[in-house]
């Protein structure tokens, strides 16, 4: 429920009235959670409260599961082009309430507002547009006598009742590419938000309900991990998951869906290298490095976090990217001026600042390394960070810090700058920085990863996937490619002999 006493402003959050009956979105509606336990979304620019609501428990997601278990054979049982159509309507929804998403977005996350303007929210509009078309395209392998005696060919089916996890940094665009690529397929589904971060994932199912989307295809529960999580995986109910955050909390995900042999998506950690030869354009890689480091504060699984450069570029490297760093400018995500905003949570921005004070023993601060005083001072906001001197396997290398640090190591010949770039247990995103073709095309060929850019570090698209390799966890994301994920592939055979006596019988009763 939304609390009376709450600080938020309308003009902060002018669609908080749309969530006034609830966190809990099943069947259609806004219900209150039944777990007897409330949660307040918390304001990181600020530290004010800004919206309270009750927590789901197991009998919400019950009935969240039945709901679209219920709405699963009139969904699956629609045509493509309905399906489109009700996805092209839902667009436009999105569409018309796009500056009340980004200031939800940005509200409850501390993004800048030019972000969510520009990235989230754009962003999941074109996803539900491309998945409006994709739903026309779920195609096969062409009808054919491939045995000679028999016309075969391969229909695509739903799965049925999906139940995903979405997580905090990208609350909205998460939970598209969770429903979108589900729903298209004719699947229904049962999405658990961030109990953080709950606003936006609300209010992108009641613009689907609005927009003619049938009651409980899409439904949303607000709940923890421990709770709503688990209950929702395992569902016997529920025919797939598809999970996104750490690879610790996938490992317990995957551990419930194989007991009841579901169908698994996991999109885990990352801890993307940055690769610059040295015949790259300095001035490039080093605003790539500022970009791809900071983006959501840094709390993106793709962020550019190991920077590796070639030793004739190394010490320039670090003083410009320092340089850059040292101009972005921290404040309130809603003032014009704001580059970058806080961390999503004081214990965020905790976990961060404790990995650069460790790494202190070992490693030299370039820049940043603080949360900043003053009027800032009550957000969870921490400086743009940037570390040398740091060992391959140390700490701060290896492990996802998920926050605005950067760590810069030189490498000498390209056999080592690959090598560095593979070495660690993820695999989601890399980039690679030269003027040279065939350096790129090694890049591309032998970094391990789900997506390597070259001479850019971030840019996502629609039609193009989105997972990852190695402990970064396995099935894509967006683009055609993500209905492997959400359907089941039939083989149909059929004879065209009309011979009651096939010649195969006689390998197990009588002769030729």
């Amino acid at each position: 429920m939304h609390n009376p006493g709450s600080t938020a402003n309308p003009e902060r959050f002018p669609a908080q009235d749309r969530l006034a009956d609830g966190a809990q979105f099943i069947a259609g509606r806004l219900t209150k959670g039944t777990s007897g336990r409330t949660h307040t979304v918390v304001d990181p620019a600020t530290g004010e409260e800004v919206y309270t609501y009750d927590l789901a428990g197991a009998d919400d997601v019950d009935a969240a599961v039945a709901a679209a278990r219920a709405a699963f054979p009139g969904w699956a049982g629609a045509t493509p082009g309905e399906r489109s159509d009700a996805l092209h309507r839902f667009a436009a929804v999105l569409a018309e309430r796009a500056e009340e998403f980004a200031r939800a977005e940005s509200l409850q996350c501390g993004k800048p507002l030019k972000l969510t303007r520009e990235f989230d929210v754009p962003g999941t509009i074109d996803n539900t547009a491309f998945f409006a078309g994709a739903a026309r395209h779920l195609q096969g392998q062409a009808a054919g006598e491939y045995s000679g005696d028999h016309t075969s060919y391969v229909r695509r089916e739903p799965i049925g009742v999906v139940g995903s996890i979405a997580p905090w940094n990208y609350p909205l665009q998460m939970a598209a590419w969770k429903i979108l690529p589900a729903v298209a397929a004719g699947n229904t589904i049962v999405l658990k938000s961030a109990e953080l971060t709950p606003l936006t994932s609300l209010l992108f199912a009641q613009a689907a309900t609005d927009a003619g989307i049938p009651d409980g295809v899409i439904n949303i529960v607000t709940g923890t991990g421990r709770e709503a999580g688990e209950r929702l995986v395992g569902h016997p109910d529920v025919a797939m998951t598809s999970f996104t955050g750490s690879t610790a909390v996938g490992k317990r995900v995957a551990e419930l869906a194989t007991a009841t042999v579901k169908r698994l998506h996991l999109e885990l950690g990352g801890k993307a290298p940055f690769v610059v030869f040295d015949d790259a354009d300095l001035e490039a890689a080093a605003n790539g490095a500022v970009a791809g480091a900071l983006i959501n504060t840094g709390q993106d699984c793709t962020a550019a976090t190991r920077a590796y450069v070639q030793r004739p570029l190394y010490e320039a490297f670090v003083e410009r990217t320092a340089a850059l760093m040292e101009t972005v400018r921290l404040g309130d995500p809603f003032a014009p001026g704001t580059d970058l905003g806080p961390l999503v949570s004081h214990a965020q921005r905790d976990r961060v600042a404790g990995f650069v004070d460790r790494a202190r023993g070992y490693a030299r601060v370039v820049t940043g390394g603080e949360a900043p005083g003053g009027d800032l001072g009550k957000g969870a906001y921490y400086r743009p960070t940037l570390v040398t001197g740091a060992a391959q396997d140390s700490e701060i290398v290896q492990s996802e810090i998920f926050g605005p640090v950067l760590v810069v190591l030189p490498f000498d010949s390209d056999d080592e700058g690959i090598r560095l770039a593979n070495d660690t247990p993820y695999g989601l995103a890399a980039s690679a920085w030269t003027g040279g073709v065939y350096r790129a095309g090694r890049a591309t060929r032998e970094i391990k990863a789900g997506c390597v850019w070259i001479n850019d570090h971030i840019p996502i698209i629609s039609e193009m996937p989105h997972g990852g390799y190695k402990a970064s966890g396995f099935g894509k994301d967006m683009s055609a490619y993500s209905f492997e994920e959400y359907t089941q592939v039939k083989h149909v055979m059929f004879d065209n002999t009309a011979v009651a006596r096939k010649d195969w019988h006689r390998t197990v009763f009588g002769d030729r």
